[in-house]
Formats: structure tokens, sequence, C-alpha cells
């Protein structure tokens, strides 16, 4: 039976102001992202963080938000998911509001705190993400979805990337006059500001299944898949390669940040210039790397783009020019655009039939968390012994800066990860979607150590005779 001419004029009010909050809610967020996703190693630095600190600051915080992700999936369908949503954003903006009292008041243990805080901040966020993908796929409807999120994701890019550099501005202003601290109190409230007005317009949206979402699993059966997916050789293989790259490149991710800003003496200007010319390269060459896999496949994307990972981080030992090491940047985010896109189209097509694909996606994405975790843990344990790693070289060989034989062993093990996969690696058939699904790719933040990180929605549009 048709739905009445009001209810569905009550719909369509409904979903227009739902759709709008949720493009208000994309430049709130953004405000946040922008600053917190990219200066956070940087305000570790500016209270003397050691290098043990940068490793635990990178470490904890990525096993949490995995931890949290999962605990989302398995215990959010039980509870009312828009109530879950907001009260995990509100905690974010809390945390955020804590690093901004940490920049005012400089307590006893900063980095400490500052630590803690950043947990909540990465495990809020972890928990909010399987709640949103599932609101947003079941309010945008089906024709409408591509030209939403791409929208959104114009949105997004745009705030957070205008927050990024008037930041790094603001920062390299500051600093003349001996205040960057004050401007770190400044941007943390704005960071929060913006992620609390980010609540406000969650918990104004629309959630047409507000109860309990049905087909929840228990965690038991969830262990059961997830057993069964790593019977999949291919699957077991792709997976620990996927971990074994992060992990690799987690070693020495947190220690750019210091290598620039304390060995190098760049300006909060300079750091903020290499930050985010790999992040403008990577968005503007996301398109031809899509293209590239449709013609040639994942597979040779995923290889091709994944030979330049060793190369990058050793190319920081060649010069420290300034110029030289844009250049680097721009190489570094050819390479992750690649990289990133081929393994996100990888895992699609991989996954087993008439499966959940936002349940291995998070599967996934936990057991890459997990490999980061152990990558910065084992960075952090380098960056405590450089003189006896440095002893090692012959005295010519000497660098300048020891941190940056932590480069060097990252490139060194992406390599071995790289070359242990590259022979068992095969070209998967792109899969024919059952029920016509799609998989809308968006952009949801950038980092400087990943650099532009996709998320994803599955969706299903009606089949056409």
């Amino acid at each position: 039976m048709n739905s009445s001419p009001p209810t569905t004029q009550r719909r369509n009010v409904w979903l227009r102001d739902t759709l709008s909050r949720s493009r208000r809610d994309a430049v709130s967020s953004s405000v946040m992202t922008g600053i917190c996703d990219n200066y956070l190693g940087a305000f570790a630095i500016s209270l003397r963080a050691s290098l043990a600190q940068m490793g635990w600051l990178m470490a904890a915080p990525q096993l949490a938000g995995a931890l949290f992700q999962l605990l989302s999936v398995w215990l959010c369908p039980r509870f009312s998911r828009r109530r879950a949503i907001v009260t995990g954003v509100v905690l974010q903006a809390l945390a955020v509001l804590g690093m901004a009292l940490i920049a005012f008041v400089r307590p006893a243990n900063a980095v400490t705190w500052l630590i803690v805080l950043a947990v909540l901040y990465q495990a809020s966020a972890n928990f909010v993400q399987p709640q949103w993908r599932s609101w947003m796929g079941s309010v945008v409807p089906p024709r409408r979805r591509g030209a939403f999120f791409a929208g959104r994701t114009r949105l997004t890019m745009i705030t957070s990337f205008a927050v990024f550099a008037g930041g790094g501005a603001l920062l390299g202003l500051f600093q003349r006059f001996e205040l960057a601290w004050l401007c770190f109190g400044a941007l943390f409230l704005l960071a929060a500001a913006g992620r609390g007005a980010s609540a406000h317009q969650l918990r104004r949206m629309h959630d047409p299944d507000h109860s309990n979402v049905p087909g929840a699993i228990s965690f038991t059966a969830t262990l059961h898949r997830v057993r069964d997916a790593f019977r999949d050789k291919t699957f077991y293989q792709y997976s620990l390669f996927i971990a074994g790259m992060q992990s690799a490149v987690a070693i020495s991710a947190p220690f750019f940040s210091v290598y620039m800003l304390r060995d190098l003496n760049y300006s909060y200007w300079q750091f903020s210039a290499n930050t985010g010319i790999a992040i403008l390269t990577q968005f503007f060459t996301l398109s031809v790397w899509g293209r590239i896999c449709d013609r040639w496949g994942n597979r040779w994307v995923m290889v091709s783009s994944s030979l330049l990972l060793p190369v990058v981080p050793a190319l920081w030992l060649v010069s420290s020019d300034f110029g030289y090491l844009l250049a680097v940047q721009v190489l570094s985010g050819l390479a992750w655009g690649g990289f990133t896109l081929s393994t996100a189209n990888y895992l699609y097509d991989l996954r087993p039939p008439r499966s959940d694909f936002a349940s291995y996606a998070a599967v996934q994405s936990s057991l890459g968390a997990v490999g980061i975790f152990c990558g910065a843990l084992f960075g952090g344990y380098l960056a405590g012994h450089l003189s006896a790693l440095a002893a090692w070289l012959p005295e010519s060989w000497q660098p300048l800066h020891p941190v940056v034989l932590i480069f060097l062993v990252s490139g060194l093990l992406r390599g071995i990860i790289l070359a242990w996969f590259i022979p068992r690696s095969v070209e998967l058939r792109v899969r024919q979607r059952p029920d016509l699904l799609q998989v809308v790719y968006r952009i949801s933040r950038f980092t400087p150590g990943a650099g532009i990180v996709l998320d994803w929605l599955t969706v299903t549009r009606k089949r056409r005779d």
C-alpha cells in the first residue's frame, strides 16, 4: 500500500532537514579533525615529549580505537544508535577540550595527560564510526547517495584543509613572539567547539531506525566469522601484508614531526607546507589512480605503488633541504594515493560472496590498528637506543641527526614485507556485485602519517529492467 501524501510530505521534511544537518556536521567535525589529526604531534613536541613518548602517542590511541570499533559493532545494535553516536561525539569534544586546558595550564606530566586524552579521542571516534555508517546508509536515499557524499566530501576536505593551513600560519605567527602555547590552546578550543556543534547537529537529525538494529550478532558468532575468513589463504596473506605494512610505517611516522620541528628547526609554516603538499598530491591523484585501477587492475596498482613506499623514508636521509623534502612529499602523496585506493578495492573484491563487507572492513581496520600499535612501540624502543644503532655504522656514515636511522629501519622493513607479499599476490576478478551493490568511497580525514584516509558505505540501488 502506498504511503499517504501527508506521510510522504513529512518524510520529505525530515529528510531535507537531516541531510542539511549532516552537511553542517561535516563542516563542524572537519574543524576538529583538521586541527587534532595534524597538530597533535607538533603539540606534543612543544611540550618537550621524549621520543619514547612520541611512540606511545601514536601507539596507545590506535589500539584503543581498534578495540572500541569492535565494541561498537557488537554493543551498539542493542541500544539507540543516535544516542550512542551523540555520546561518543560529546566524549570526543571533552577530550579535545582537555587538550586545550593542557596547552593553557601546562600541568606536571603534561605529555602523559595528552596521551590519555588522545586515547579517549581515538576511542570515541572509532566507537562512533560503524554506527554513523549504518545511520547514513539508512537515511540517504539510494538515488542521492553519490551526489550527497560527493558534496559532503568536498565540504569535509575544504574545511579540514583550510583549518589545517590556517592553523599552520597562526602557529608560525605566534611562534615569533614565543606564544605558540597560546595558539595551540586556541586551536584546540576551536576544535572542541566544532565537535560540540557537530554533536548538536547529530542530536537533531532524524533516525528512522532509532530502536534496536535488527540482525545484531553475538560476540562468539563474530569470532567465528573472523576465523572462517582467515581460512581463505588469499585473505589471510593480504591481511598480514596490510597490517605488516602499516606496522612498518608506524615505526617512523611519529618521528617525522620530531625531525622537522626539533632537529631541522622548521617553523610551523614550513611543517604545515611539508605535510600539506603530500595531502594535496594524494587528493588530486586519487581519481587518476581510480581510472588506472579500472584499466589495469587493483593488484597492479597495489604492487606498483607499494614499491615506492620503502623508498620514501630512505629519501629523507639524502638531504635536509626544504625544497628537496617537498619533492619527496609529492612522491609520498603519489604512492599513498595509489596504495590507499587499490587496497580498499582489493579488500572488496576479496571478501567471500554474500558476506558483510562492513564486518570485513572493521576486522581489517582493527588488525591494522594492532599492527600500528606494535610498530609505534618498536619505533619508540629504537628511539631510545639510537646511539647503539648508530654504533653499527662506520664513522663516515654517522648521520648528523640520529633519528633518521628510524626512517631507514622503517624503509627496510617495508621492503621485506613487500618482497614477501608480491610473489603471493594474485589478481582478483572484479566482483560482480550481488543486488547491484556499490561502494561509495568518501574521504573521511587526512593525517600526516597516512595522508588521506578513505571510508566507505555499502549501499544498494534498485535493479532496472
